[in-house]
């Protein structure tokens, strides 16, 4: 028989000695580890319920430490075409807006959009004469019917001194270095086959003229400080219903570049960029008809287009025919009672990502502000054209285009080279290499689900995630 003390003593050192218990003493000693990496890399972020607007992240993205989500690498040593810049068309209406506001709220918004503090935009478009988003239509030769000027004696840009030029003025102190491009809507009706802004084709025998009136605006402008980089011969010269408006088939736009305006730039020993087409991507074959001719191709810097049709990949065609030309992308406006996800998902993926990859070296929006009336147009011109931003007299407020141009804008400064990453329709994305050395990458979720993803580079690599329809702009 077992002595009762004994048996007691044997079951307590049992109890003690438990496997079970042992290993939970085990793991209150030693709990386990769950440490994350996290990158310097700074996410900006812009969401289609508009709850983040171009906003900073605080918290940190983690480093990639191995997963299964899709990568989207980036190669700095692989670059493409140099980049100018990002913005906008600063319209008559847009110059307008800004001019009658108060000096300190104008000095506010144009230092929040031009300043390096700000969103840096870093070019801009603006109208040879009247756009259809002027009060008014005008040229800078117009005269009386039954009148004509073939000597431009009568040639003056004070209609532009009005609004224009002083917000111009006040934009380069701000940014110097900003690069203008100009573009006419129409030649003065005099020289034109109707006699009309609207419509018509210009007249043979003012060929010359109307090469002597691209140099006397150069001219005029270089006397007020201002250096228009370069000039597209004739915006939109296929939409012959707006107004002002005109028609021009590459065959007259060959022969007016080869036979009289590069020969008055070079007289005039002017720098300003010849650039052509200024219309739709459905149709390279007018930029390529042009570059065809020898003589006209001597002339000409690169071609310029909009994405009111075709498919912006159509651009990396004409450049493969055609490596030695720049492409410019010059125009897309925001209709005004579209939806700002839509909107932000779409300009970003087709211009921002996608005509950067088309070797595009310019992305600008039209326009830079409206009020919200929309006005001013002329008649028959814009009347759904939402600026990157809308004034009403001091108030300003930020729209679609002011944030998708931003994501680019501030980080990619002209000088910036695109550099090599590969694609995904989930996942489009550009990437590019700025002149102080940084990388940036910008991404859009092209899905309705949330999407996570690698970004890995030769430096640090990250695992994000981005929700349905945002954009992230990634800056190492």
């Amino acid at each position: 028989m077992n002595h009762p003390i004994a048996l007691l003593l044997l079951s307590f050192l049992l109890i003690k000695c438990s496997p079970s218990d042992a290993s939970q003493n085990d793991s209150k000693e030693t709990p386990p580890t769950n440490d994350i990496s996290y990158s310097d890399v700074d996410v900006y972020l812009t969401t289609p319920d508009k709850s983040q607007l171009f906003k900073l992240q605080s918290t940190k993205v983690p480093l990639y430490s191995g997963n299964i989500n899709f990568s989207i690498t980036v190669n700095p040593d692989v670059t493409y075409q140099e980049m100018d810049g990002f913005g906008f068309s600063l319209t008559g209406g847009s110059a307008l807006h800004l001019n009658t506001m108060s000096a300190s709220a104008r000095a506010n918004i144009l230092n929040e959009l031009f300043s390096v503090n700000g969103i840096g935009v870093s070019y801009l478009r603006v109208s040879i004469g009247a756009s259809d988003l002027d009060a008014e239509v005008f040229s800078y030769n117009d005269l009386p019917d039954g009148e004509t000027d073939e000597n431009l004696t009568k040639f003056s840009i004070e209609k532009d001194k009005e609004n224009l030029i002083p917000v111009l003025k006040e934009i380069l102190a701000i940014n110097p270095n900003i690069k203008i491009m100009g573009s006419p809507w129409s030649a003065p009706t005099w020289m034109k086959t109707n006699n009309n802004s609207i419509g018509g084709s210009l007249k043979p025998e003012y060929f010359a003229t109307y090469a002597n009136y691209f140099v006397k605006y150069i001219q005029a402008y270089k006397a007020e400080g201002i250096t228009i980089d370069a000039i597209t011969v004739q915006n939109e010269p296929y939409h012959d219903g707006n107004n002002p408006s005109m028609y021009m088939e590459p065959t007259d736009q060959a022969l007016f570049i080869k036979a009289h305006l590069g020969p008055a730039f070079e007289a005039a020993n002017i720098q300003t960029k010849i650039v052509i087409w200024d219309h739709n991507a459905d149709n390279t074959w007018y930029a390529t008809s042009i570059l065809d001719d020898a003589d006209a191709n001597k002339y000409v810097d690169g071609s310029a287009f909009h994405l009111y049709n075709g498919t912006i990949n159509n651009l990396s065609t004409l450049h493969n025919s055609y490596p030695d030309k720049n492409l410019y992308f010059t125009e897309q406006w925001v209709g005004a009672n579209s939806e700002f996800g839509g909107n932000l998902l779409w300009h970003t993926r087709e211009l921002i990502v996608g005509a950067s990859r088309n070797w595009c070296k310019t992305v600008l929006e039209w326009n830079l502000s409206s009020n919200s009336s929309l006005q001013p147009h002329t008649p028959g011109g814009c009347t759904e054209c939402l600026g990157g931003i809308t004034i009403d007299g001091n108030n300003v407020q930020r729209n679609e285009g002011y944030y998708i141009i931003a994501h680019a804008s501030k980080f990619v400064r002209p000088g910036s080279y695109r550099i090599s990453s590969n694609y995904s329709d989930e996942l489009p994305n550009v990437a590019f290499k700025t002149p102080t050395g940084e990388i940036v990458v910008i991404v859009v979720n092209n899905t309705e689900i949330d999407k996570s993803f690698n970004i890995k580079t030769p430096g640090e690599s990250i695992s994000t995630s981005l929700k349905a329809g945002v954009v992230g702009t990634y800056v190492w």
